[in-house]
């Protein structure tokens, strides 16, 4: 079956776009969503208008958000773990959690679906994706570390000093 997307559809593709999905896909959940049209040589004379207005919204969107993506990528999250002698854990870090952490330690709201990760199984870094929308994919950096131990933070450089700059 053939769509008009008429928003745009994470790991399909953009408004205004034709694509070709499976039947039960588009007519069990892209068309009654309201994300896509049936493609009918009606619908796709409006496929450019469609493209332009989502094009001009997800600017909006992303200038709108950019202050949000740098806060979260300047983000550091740790969580303590009891770990086996190999470093896997007993249980794991999940998404919710992550997006509980990111909430209870920015106050920016994240729903766990916005996060692209698998559970954390092991002690370690890890760099988790957030999508905010789909050009504006900042990282988050998850730390797991065992319990009773100080998680080994990442080294900040300090930023030069105005004798330092001067100096140069």
């Amino acid at each position: 079956m053939k769509v008009l997307l008429l928003k745009d559809v994470y790991k399909l593709g953009r408004a205004g776009d034709v694509k070709k999905v499976a039947d039960g896909y588009g007519r069990n959940f892209l068309i009654p969503q309201g994300l896509a049209a049936l493609a009918t040589p009606g619908v796709l004379k409006q496929a450019e208008n469609i493209r332009t207005k989502a094009a001009t919204a997800r600017a909006q969107a992303n200038q709108e958000l950019s202050g949000v993506a740098e806060k979260l990528s300047k983000l550091v999250l740790t969580f303590p773990a009891k770990a086996g002698e190999t470093g896997k854990l007993y249980g794991s870090i999940t998404s919710t959690m992550i997006a509980e952490a990111i909430k209870r330690k920015s106050g920016i709201e994240v729903t766990r679906r916005q996060l692209d990760a698998e559970p954390l199984r092991n002690l370690g870094e890890y760099n988790v994706h957030v999508r905010l929308t789909m050009d504006l994919i900042p990282e988050v950096l998850v730390i797991v570390h065992r319990e009773g131990e100080m998680p080994v933070l990442p080294q900040v450089e300090p930023a030069p000093t105005a004798e330092e700059t001067i100096a140069e």
